[in-house]
């Protein structure tokens, strides 16, 4: 096992957090085969993977039962030591190849309802430079669903009227409609507040800039938003903190609510797959069976 792990150490430049986990796992693994009697990594067979599977998902007396995203991993874990040993020459045959983990729920996305998207929206007041450009951000990622990156990639260039042009993962590139509310806030940050941050920077073609005059970065698009939420009391920290992404999440799933094609929303958010923007229509699932508990005479 310590070769294992220097293996992926050396060659697969794993983070110190999951080897850890990894340790960890493979700990845990070694002490369920020398319970069974087994001693050898060549000895184990498919009924002692499957038995240590089990244990892992229901617990046993040393050891809490772990949700199946962890149980996913060890699983990860053991197989690749099994792939390794078999690499190496220490073992004959892989006994873990038939071995999947245990599926993992699909988490849905978070989403702001339309009413927290408004408030969030509006709570970024004044006229100066860098407030015209911070509205004008935010206007922008749930107008058109951009990633982060796509918006703080942006060039004047791809602006053109009522559409825009975002490059995407893998230099794919997508055209997509904007919006009134979000074409009026680039239109006020474009005349009023971006040149002044122009003159106190390079001439640089990014759309979004910083107070130097340098294209912003993720950070500070990050930073914009998250300043946003706490305004208007939505979760800035924690887990179900309001991020970049969460008004992307958001316009997917308010454009699914008002009829849109799952196929359209795909172009929309620039998804290699239909069976990734296919996740959205389970959050407007969710929506139908909240309205219908709360709205239904006889739904509880």
């Amino acid at each position: 096992m310590r070769t294992y792990l220097d293996h992926l150490t050396v060659e697969r430049g794993l983070s110190r957090n999951t080897l850890s986990s990894y340790r960890r796992d493979l700990d845990r693994y070694v002490e369920s085969l020398t319970a069974a009697g087994v001693a050898e990594l060549a000895a184990v067979t498919r009924a002692d993977l499957t038995r240590h599977l089990m244990e892992l998902r229901e617990g046993t007396t040393d050891h809490p039962a772990l949700s199946a995203a962890s149980a996913a991993r060890a699983v990860s874990a053991v197989r690749g030591l099994h792939r390794f040993a078999v690499r190496e020459g220490l073992v004959g045959a892989d006994v873990s190849r038939e071995v999947k983990p245990p599926p993992t729920p699909k988490r849905l996305p978070k989403a702001l309802d339309v009413d927290q998207v408004t408030r969030l929206l509006s709570s970024v007041t004044g006229d100066e430079p860098l407030a015209l450009r911070d509205r004008a951000l935010l206007e922008f990622l749930y107008g058109t669903g951009a990633r982060i990156s796509e918006a703080v990639g942006l060039a004047i260039d791809d602006l053109d009227e009522a559409l825009v042009t975002l490059h995407g993962k893998g230099g794919r590139t997508r055209i997509v409609p904007l919006g009134s509310y979000a074409r009026s806030a680039l239109d006020a940050y474009l005349v009023r507040g971006r040149p002044p941050l122009v003159t106190a920077g390079r001439g640089t073609p990014a759309v979004f800039l910083n107070a130097r005059g340098g294209a912003l970065s993720r950070q500070s698009a990050w930073t914009i938003l998250h300043r946003a939420a706490q305004t208007v009391g939505l979760p800035a920290d924690g887990p179900r903190a309001v991020s970049p992404h969460t008004l992307r999440h958001s316009y997917a799933t308010h454009l699914l609510d008002g009829g849109a094609d799952v196929r359209v929303v795909q172009e929309l958010l620039g998804h290699a797959s239909v069976t990734t923007t296919q996740v959205y229509t389970l959050v407007t699932v969710e929506r139908l069976r909240e309205v219908y508990a709360t709205a239904h005479p006889r739904a509880r």
